[in-house]
């Protein structure tokens, strides 16, 4: 699936395209029903997904070593990171990189929403019944030290089982969207530092909903 199917998709339905970005102009459309934990797709065990982060509140976080510790302002708010795990099995399986990110070092507690993602993986028959890490969590990608804030917190997760590479075309679609904005060029993308994986969302849950819509109406087998 090319970046274009991806815009003709986010594009097909000009009503619902309307009640996103134009809620001034009093256009109702449709409202989805998008559950904080979409799973699209069915057999693979690898995959590509999208986490929404909310912070609590602004602050200064220097992102382990990305551009040498610089230290990095994030205001409060909504932020989107693109990932991807495309092994069928271990720890860089879907499931197990999902709830490795929902869980944080030490003794802070996980992200809310773990229990319910176990829950769905194992309705769902992604990953094995217990992915949570073997030896707790070592802080290693840039997300890492976002996601390890108790005032950065998971809150919805689209989870695309296929083990086909995912993760530049969707970014560069998130990239592009007028609702999105780069914090620093390269974060979150260790792998491929002409895109950016960590934005800023300037919207609400509607920007969420017709994201997670567009994506399951391209990717659903």
């Amino acid at each position: 699936h090319s970046y274009a199917q991806l815009i003709v998709s986010f594009f097909l339905d000009s009503t619902k395209w309307n009640r996103y970005t134009h809620r001034e102009l009093g256009v109702i459309g449709e409202t989805l029903d998008i559950p904080n934990i979409l799973i699209i797709g069915e057999n693979s065990q690898a995959g590509t997904y999208i986490l929404r982060i909310r912070l609590k509140e602004s602050i200064k976080l220097k992102f382990g070593g990305f551009k040498k510790g610089k230290l990095i302002p994030l205001p409060a708010g909504d932020y989107t990171y693109v990932g991807s795990a495309l092994s069928e099995k271990g720890s860089t399986s879907l499931a197990r990189r999902l709830v490795r990110h929902t869980t944080r070092t030490g003794n802070k507690p996980p992200h809310t929403i773990r229990d319910d993602m176990i829950k769905e993986f194992n309705k769902s028959q992604l990953g094995p019944p217990n992915p949570l890490p073997i030896s707790g969590k070592n802080l290693f990608w840039n997300i890492d030290y976002f996601l390890n804030l108790e005032v950065a917190e998971i809150i919805n997760v689209i989870a695309i089982r296929s083990s086909e590479r995912l993760e530049n075309t969707i970014s560069e679609f998130l990239e592009s969207n007028p609702d999105t904005h780069i914090i620093e060029k390269s974060l979150g993308a260790n792998d491929s530092p002409q895109h950016t994986h960590i934005l800023s969302v300037n919207d609400d849950d509607n920007w969420w909903n017709s994201i997670a819509d567009c994506l399951q109406r391209t990717y659903t087998p």
